[in-house]
């Protein structure tokens, strides 16, 4: 099946959000699925095969990049802060409501890595048909024990940056990807395989600003999965290093009309080569199914 690809922005606080929109050939007033990128990433990063894979079926998609990422506006670059990117998941929810070229009433969202569990947020307070969380960020049931030494390098770190905010405007930044025992994000042996997402063409920088690090640990989407009443379909590495299946597993008891895919795979290899070909697969089947891509509206 043929397909459109048209710019759609949408704005948020007074910057612009990049969207694309997908239209299916030959399809009037598709369901549409709404998709957005992982923790530091762009839309260009391996998403765009997805969006493509499920326009090809039918369904329209909105693949957008959150604001201060990507080709949207805001600095500083790649600021990871969970409450703008659920602002911005909840603009683009009001954008596509207004599209006139697709069924708002049959609104699917799809979310991978940290934004696995955005997507799982969004709909607990939001009204949408469906929700595919691919190795998602959940947080953890559990009480994680932090060293003090690391507690206190954060507490350094904060005060540095907020030194650093006044005097350059500019905040103090730690890598994405980093090797095992250094400072950054992701450390997992398997972050490596992290490059393999970005095109060539892209001058993405490996940082992000340091105050992710006071943020993420009271970021618990597993204590909110049981207000998702829509089903939701998760995908789970039993490899992942880096979102570990355990946690994700515990979020799916909690949550009514659930289905879950677990590969033998780690995360980063749902975006390519067989494991992406099964994932996608599949999503694109429960996506259709719950959007009733070949039915009536409810």
């Amino acid at each position: 099946m043929g397909f459109q690809k048209l710019n759609r922005d949408f704005s948020n606080e007074g910057l612009k959000c990049a969207a694309w929109l997908y239209l299916p050939d030959n399809v009037e007033n598709p369901p549409v699925v709404i998709m957005g990128h992982g923790f530091a990433a762009e839309r260009v990063f391996a998403l765009p095969a997805f969006a493509e894979y499920f326009v090809e079926t039918g369904l329209a998609v909105l693949l957008f990049d959150y604001r201060n990422f990507g080709d949207s506006e805001g600095t500083p670059r790649n600021w990871v802060d969970p409450d703008r990117h659920l602002s911005d998941w909840k603009a683009a929810l009001t954008h596509v409501r207004a599209l006139t070229e697709i069924d708002s009433d049959r609104i699917g969202l799809w979310g991978s890595s940290f934004s696995g569990g955005h997507v799982l947020c969004t709909a607990a307070d939001q009204s949408v048909r469906a929700v595919v969380s691919q190795v998602p960020y959940v947080g953890s049931n559990e009480p994680v024990k932090i060293p003090l030494t690391f507690k206190l390098k954060v507490i350094f770190l904060s005060v540095l940056n907020r030194l650093k905010l006044t005097f350059t405007g500019e905040p103090y930044w730690i890598p994405v990807v980093a090797q095992p025992g250094e400072l950054g994000i992701m450390t997992q042996p398997e972050a490596k395989n992290y490059w393999s997402l970005i095109p060539d063409t892209s001058d993405w920088q490996n940082r992000v600003p340091v105050s992710i690090l006071t943020k993420i640990g009271q970021y618990q989407p597993i204590n909110i999965a049981s207000r998702v009443s829509c089903p939701v379909l998760f995908v789970v590495g039993e490899r992942d290093e880096v979102t570990p299946p355990e946690p994700v597993c515990e979020c799916a008891k909690k949550i009514d009309d659930v289905e879950v895919l677990s590969i033998d795979c780690g995360h980063f290899d749902v975006y390519s080569g067989d494991v992406f070909n099964q994932v996608v697969t599949r999503e694109a089947e429960f996506l259709s199914r719950h959007l009733q891509l070949c039915g009536t509206n409810e």
